[in-house]
């Protein structure tokens, strides 16, 4: 009796099947592999022979504020191309404890799977140039600066001088210049880039008493715009003093159920659904996603589960949807010195913290009620 031969499609799907789960066991030994080999450079750091010692915040294993440590590290050496900085003021960001928790875990690939592989904390910056590498012409020794690089929660940080460094404007203060960068660039490069924000248009920014908030209702008002701020009750006088022609205390109005209709939604905190937000916009409007949630909430993928929504759902409908996340541009920096300089655009400041209190100072970040920016001082 003769046997039929099996199918092709299903000796194909067999076959699948075998190699599928070969790729799946292999992945899982290298997943093992990298996890267990992941490391850091602390244990290093700490028992170095110093040379030239400096103070510098740094976290050796992923957590909460409570990993976070002051330890005393090598000062770094300009090389030809950077210049040292002797840091004044830094700003602490939600940047800071998404690497310092490792969160969401998807970053991971990235950051360090078991440790985190960078030690440092902080990037926005502001103090004075000490010392210059011998290709560097534009700044010099003594000149007040402010800009981003990682590390920026330390006594000394070296800066290439064609990234972000820029001089700082002469009215303002080291404190105030700190908490420019990150929060800044991100509130102008969303509504300028993204949000394609243009005079007379209206603008609703969800969010606008926080770091990027405050930085958005200043900037969209120097664009021309029509500004309405979302905030709690306490902070709806200082958002009209930074010149929202209108304030929604969401404590007691809903946005979502308002009759006007915008341009440009800036959604800072992402606390409402995605349909919500599409029904306050004209239909051509644009939604820009910046942020939202805390640190405890959707550890996994973080924003994005919302990211992915928009993406899908945005080439369906007339309004460009999308999430925006910034870059450290220089020319962006001289733009915002300009705005500050002039008097356009001035830092809100909350709380400063010294630096051996910055696990405090993120902790008052995380909690998620900072009117402006959080800043750490150097002495």
């Amino acid at each position: 009796m003769t046997v039929a031969p099996r199918p092709w499609w299903r000796r194909l799907l067999r076959r699948m099947v075998r190699w599928g789960a070969v790729a799946v066991a292999l992945g899982l030994v290298a997943f093992l592999v990298a996890y267990a080999m992941s490391d850091n450079d602390c244990d290093e750091q700490v028992s170095a022979a110093l040379s030239i010692p400096m103070k510098a915040v740094v976290y050796c294993e992923y957590g909460g504020p409570e990993v976070i440590k002051l330890e005393t590290i090598e000062k770094p050496v300009p090389g030809d191309d950077e210049v040292l900085v002797r840091v004044r003021a830094a700003s602490v960001n939600p940047l800071d404890w998404h690497y310092l928790r490792g969160t969401p875990y998807l970053m991971r690939l990235d950051a360090g799977l078991r440790k985190p592989k960078s030690t440092r904390l902080g990037v926005d910056f502001a103090g004075v140039v000490e010392a210059v590498g011998k290709n560097v012409t534009d700044l010099a020794p003594g000149d007040a600066v402010f800009g981003g690089r990682g590390g920026a929660l330390a006594e000394y940080l070296c800066v290439r001088a064609d990234r972000a460094i820029v001089r700082k404007p002469a009215n303002l203060t080291y404190e105030q210049a700190a908490g420019v960068p990150i929060a800044g660039l991100t509130a102008l490069q969303a509504l300028r880039d993204k949000g394609h924000l243009r005079a007379g248009n209206s603008v609703l920014i969800n969010g606008a008493s926080g770091g990027v908030g405050t930085f958005a209702v200043q900037i969209a008002k120097a664009m021309g715009a029509e500004v309405t701020g979302v905030c709690s009750g306490r902070n709806a006088e200082m958002v009209r003093s930074l010149g929202a022609d209108r304030v929604i205390d969401y404590t007691k109005e809903d946005f979502a159920k308002d009759a006007a209709r915008y341009d440009v939604l800036l959604d800072n905190v992402g606390n409402r659904a995605l349909s919500e937000c599409r029904r306050v916009l004209v239909p051509d409007g644009r939604y820009v996603l910046i942020g939202g949630g805390g640190p405890n909430d959707h550890r996994w993928l973080g924003p994005l589960g919302r990211v992915a929504h928009v993406a899908v759902l945005s080439p369906f409908v007339s309004q460009d949807l999308g999430m925006y996340i910034s870059s450290m541009k220089k020319e962006d920096l001289l733009s915002l010195s300009e705005m500050m300089a002039s008097g356009k655009v001035t830092p809100v400041i909350d709380r400063t913290y010294p630096l051996s209190e910055a696990a405090a100072a993120i902790r008052y970040l995380e909690a998620g009620h900072a009117r402006g920016k959080v800043i750490v001082t150097l002495e």
